[in-house]
């Protein structure tokens, strides 16, 4: 196609070889060649050059359009690699899409305006099984294991004790499992690892609660807390902005189990080593515990 054009502008094999450094044997090798293909003549020489023949000037602009479409497709190729431009699709457990993912998204966003990003969220389980079918690229969540899943560590978040401002812990500077197995505590979401490190802890130390209120999701949890129906051990992201009001106080826990789990970043090992937008992504993940606000 680049030497058609380059004939086609030059009237001149020679030259038109010279332009697209080949020799002039190899170009007319492929002109004639791309007649052949397409069944007709393009050219017919005259003592002014070589001329394009109906077909040929018929095929001109089909020929430009081809070319400048290889040539877009390359950039948008290299800005893929570079990380410029794409797109990412991730899937998210509730908990980090609420509050781990959107300050990491809103970094992202700013640094790689022209990438078209969307999230799908569902438990840890299920982001698990979306990366396994490449229905997306990058999947976060705890860390569960899988032979064919590289998993990557990026954030340690921890559960802590927030109570209301005029609960009788609020002054305290830490309390003991055993004071709060004295409280009514409000747990949420029975299918997520943060319940399991609750019930851990407790277990660990021998106790259990003196009564529990069940809710399916975080902000719940919370308002029953601001509410002071209860105490609550909540995602320490998920607290800041409450902690920053002063409508939820975090008091320490002198003794138990540490209350922590880990983040990763879950990608198919058969993929290839990260390039492009999902590297972007990945190295800004490796940085999640300075961008990421907490109490």
């Amino acid at each position: 196609m680049q030497g058609f054009l380059e004939v086609a502008r030059r009237g001149n094999v020679s030259r038109a070889a010279e332009a697209i450094y080949v020799s002039q044997p190899t170009l007319t090798a492929r002109l004639h060649a791309l007649e052949s293909e397409l069944g007709e003549k393009l050219f017919v020489r005259t003592r002014q050059g070589m001329r394009l023949t109906d077909a040929g000037r018929a095929f001109l602009p089909y020929a430009e359009r081809a070319t400048q479409a290889v040539k877009e497709g390359r950039e948008a190729i290299a800005e893929l690699n570079s990380g410029s431009a794409g797109h990412l699709v991730l899937a998210s457990a509730p908990a980090v899409s609420t509050y781990v993912l959107p300050p990491l998204l809103e970094r992202f966003a700013a640094a790689h305006p022209r990438v078209e990003v969307a999230v799908r969220t569902g438990h840890s389980e299920e982001v698990l099984q979306a990366v396994l079918k490449s229905e997306v690229q990058l999947g976060l969540g705890r860390e569960l294991r899988h032979h064919d899943i590289e998993l990557i560590p990026f954030y340690e978040e921890e559960l802590v004790l927030m109570v209301a401002p005029g609960h009788h812990f609020a002054d305290r500077a830490s309390v003991s499992m055993a004071d709060l197995a004295g409280e009514q505590l409000i747990l949420f979401d029975r299918t997520s690892s943060y319940y399991e490190l609750t019930q851990a802890s407790f277990a660990s130390a021998g106790l259990t609660p003196r009564g529990m209120f069940e809710l399916d999701n975080i902000e719940a949890a919370k308002k029953m807390v601001e509410r002071r129906l209860g105490v609550a051990l909540l995602p320490r992201t998920a607290v800041s902005v409450e902690v920053a009001a002063g409508t939820l106080r975090r008091v320490s826990i002198s003794d138990g189990l540490p209350l922590r789990r880990r983040l990763v970043a879950m990608r198919r090992r058969d993929v290839g080593e990260p390039s492009g937008v999902v590297k972007a992504f990945i190295d800004l993940l490796l940085r999640a515990e300075e961008l990421i606000p907490s109490a």
